[in-house]
């Protein structure tokens, strides 16, 4: 099994239908991957020089209390509620930390860079983002480090000199060792599998796809991949979508991978209505309220995410750490509170830890 570039899946659209079925790999990109081991063993991460930004003459603000605000993409949806509700559990443990949160309602980067102008206007100490792009958030980011304020991000990177640090939720490799891992177990090592994402050039999702391809050839080489499909994040056409994939391959389809919190439980939707819940696996990404109750029915048996309370929580440590002084460039790890001790990662990445599995006996911990 290759990764595919989009000038191999265009060649790939002329061939045979049963050798496209055997060989389809669509939706990677051509960047390098790196699966990690087949067993538990964890990854040697290599040292690698801070490639952050550093804010222009900041203030002592080690041990006194500082203002925060939070950005993220959009306000008002489950999943940022919960990295707010994060960050404030934090900002309330420290006790030196003013934290709210603001934004769009939708996510507009335009609105965002707004927010981020205005809050830098005003005047706080800190912000933390999650960027709805990360090349047209860079200038708003930079301004704020050159007025004193630290910078840092977590969910969405920007450019790493826009910002000082960026908690990363999960490694890309990470993310696709738990998905086929999963798959594997419960649709079988040689089980004919598909893939329903948003479109074949979104940034993370090419990069989860390269990585579960190469991931499953080392660990799970008998996988058979049957095809990617594009459903542009709308829950009408990811449902439609997996629908055509479970009546096109029929019995030859043994699991459908969600790569997208709309396209996960669209395609369990689509499982359950054809009937075939406990003959197709639907392995993918979502929050853990959009798949409770395919959970709950055991039509689903996992659903891969991280917790985002946890994510919320670290970016506010790990400012707090910054503005004290005690996270510098070249840091190999930083203390995060209930969290314990984080790795830096990539230079200025700090790494939340693995992705994380909701199954029926801990979904409904858990509401977001």
């Amino acid at each position: 099994m290759k990764k595919l570039t989009l000038a191999a899946i265009v060649g790939l659209g002329l061939m045979s239908g049963s050798a496209l079925a055997a060989s389809a790999w669509t939706g990677g990109d051509d960047q390098p991957t790196n699966p990690l081991s087949c067993d538990a063993t964890p990854a040697t991460v290599a040292a690698k020089p801070y490639d952050g930004g550093v804010p222009t003459n900041p203030p002592d603000r080690k041990g006194k209390e500082i203002n925060v605000v939070d950005v993220p993409k959009l306000i008002g949806i489950g999943y940022f509620n919960a990295t707010s509700k994060g960050i404030a559990d934090a900002a309330a443990e420290l006790g030196n930390v003013k934290a709210k949160t603001d934004g769009p309602t939708k996510a507009n980067i335009d609105e965002q860079i707004t927010f981020i102008d205005n809050y830098i206007t005003s005047g706080v100490d800190g912000i933390l983002f999650a960027a709805n792009d990360p090349v047209a958030i860079a200038p708003v980011l930079k301004k704020a480090l050159e007025k004193g304020i630290n910078v840092v991000g977590y969910d969405a990177n920007s450019t790493p000199d826009a910002r000082q640090w960026f908690v990363n939720q999960a490694e890309f490799n990470g993310i696709a060792k738990a998905l086929v891992d999963n798959m594997a177990k419960e649709a079988g090592e040689d089980a004919g599998v598909a893939i329903v994402t948003s479109t074949f050039t979104t940034p993370n999702q090419a990069r989860w796809i390269a990585e579960m391809a190469a991931y499953a050839e080392k660990c799970h080489p008998k996988m058979k991949w049957l095809e990617t499909v594009e459903a542009q994040e709308d829950n009408n056409l990811s449902f439609n979508q997996a629908t055509t994939l479970i009546n096109k391959y029929g019995d030859d389809l043994k699991g459908i991978f969600g790569m997208t919190s709309v396209a996960t439980p669209a395609s369990a939707e689509a499982v359950t209505q054809a009937g075939k819940c406990g003959k197709i696996a639907v392995v993918g990404l979502a929050t853990p309220n959009a798949m409770k109750p395919y959970v709950e029915k055991e039509c689903v048996k996992s659903v891969v995410l991280w917790n985002p309370v946890d994510l919320g929580y670290a970016a506010m440590q790990v400012l707090r750490a910054v503005a004290d002084g005690t996270l510098q460039p070249g840091a190999t790890s930083v203390k995060a509170g209930k969290l314990g001790d984080l790795q830096v990662i990539n230079g200025s990445e700090i790494l939340l830890g693995a992705p994380y599995t909701f199954t029926k006996d801990n979904i409904g911990q858990f509401d977001f």
